[in-house]
């Protein structure tokens, strides 16, 4: 096992900088998950750790040891990349002993780690099969042990799920989670899907245009998100957004009015933050109650769909660009057409100001 430490990293590729000023502490043994949008840096971040890319600016450690300048075999990492990169030729065996080889390590210690990676792994049966005559959760898996059979000090996962099918990565996801336990070893792992960040990671490292936009657990970055962007990142389906402005702000607190809702009280510590601001309300799918329309804050459902144990209804918005979800259990009284009145729950409102910055306490009571 071994910590990483990143001190203000950048990567620039001619004139373009793609990772920029990243500061970022993994420890001993952590399962880190790098997330975010396609192109916001998270692959190239990676391969700055494995080595695979120089570092512009900025130091990179390895238990201690700044390694900027040390090639990718001298780092004591793995890696397991999208595609599975496997030698068609070659059985399972000499797929996952290829690496020893090339180390010119003893046969007979080549022979202890892949067995005992095979047993990890559950392959023991496969080894004298070729990639062709196995499924792609197998063929992930021996890539995997490839990496693992070298016992490296850290495990690079690149979208390694990426090619599979729904079921497969399902499996693959606890596969994975069972291994860490396992091992115990320092993984970082790179996706653009939420999802197998939040069910698999220790800490989550949300990153945007190339910038960490917040580090922290599963729940505290769904619960207390630091921006709009990782507030409508983070969380299956996305949360809502609605424009906020203030209605009366003094010592003893603030209102603001949104739009379709009506008008929130907002705490001291709050309203002494926004006041002057233009703001957004956010609010989860799951934390928005439907209610019958009156008056004005009336929407109409554009959609409803039902997922079995539970329904989405899909609102149109009278301003912004995206529609309002509504998620509750099945089965749903609402029907396409129906006109609705929104209801969030006053304890999860989340404030972002113009900046799109979280605002302190981020919760709010209605107004009677």
């Amino acid at each position: 096992m071994a910590s990483v430490t990143l001190d203000k990293v950048n990567k620039v590729f001619g004139h373009t900088p793609i990772i920029k000023d990243v500061d970022l502490d993994i420890g001993d043994g952590e399962f880190v998950v790098f997330v975010g949008p396609s192109g916001c840096g998270k692959s190239t971040l990676l391969r700055l750790i494995a080595g695979l890319e120089s570092i512009s600016d900025g130091e990179l450690s390895i238990a201690g040891q700044v390694v900027n300048d040390l090639p990718p075999r001298e780092r004591g990492v793995g890696m397991v990349f999208q595609s599975y990169a496997l030698y068609p030729h070659m059985t399972v065996y000499e797929n996952m002993a290829f690496g020893l080889k090339l180390a010119k390590t003893a046969k007979e210690t080549i022979h202890e780690r892949v067995m005992a990676t095979a047993r990890i792994l559950q392959l023991e049966e496969l080894l004298e099969r070729k990639p062709k005559a196995l499924s792609g959760g197998q063929r992930q898996r021996v890539a995997m042990g490839r990496a693992m059979a070298r016992e490296p000090r850290i495990l690079l996962f690149d979208e390694p799920l990426s090619n599979l099918d729904a079921s497969l990565r399902v499996q693959m996801r606890n596969e994975i989670a069972r291994l860490h336990q396992r091992l115990g070893s320092t993984m970082i792992y790179v996706t653009h899907d939420q999802v197998e960040a939040m069910t698999l990671a220790d800490k989550i490292v949300v990153l945007n245009a190339g910038r960490v936009e917040q580090v922290g657990t599963p729940h505290e970055l769904y619960q207390r998100p630091a921006t709009r962007f990782v507030a409508g990142f983070i969380g299956s389906p996305t949360m809502n957004f609605l424009p906020a402005t203030l209605v009366t702000g003094n010592d003893a607190g603030c209102r603001v009015r949104a739009a379709g809702i009506g008008e929130l009280a907002l705490p001291q510590d709050t309203a002494q933050q926004v006041a002057g601001e233009a703001l957004t309300l956010g609010v989860r799918p799951e934390h928005l109650r439907l209610a019958e329309a009156a008056g004005d804050n009336a929407f109409e459902i554009v959609n409803v769909e039902y997922l079995g144990n539970e329904v989405y209804v899909y609102l149109e918005p009278k301003a912004g660009e995206t529609l309002l979800i509504h998620r509750s259990e099945a089965p749903s009284p609402w029907r396409v057409g129906q006109k609705v009145a929104l209801v969030p729950d006053p304890e999860q409102v989340h404030l972002f100001d113009a900046g799109d910055r979280a605002l302190g306490v981020a919760t709010a009571r209605a107004v009677a």
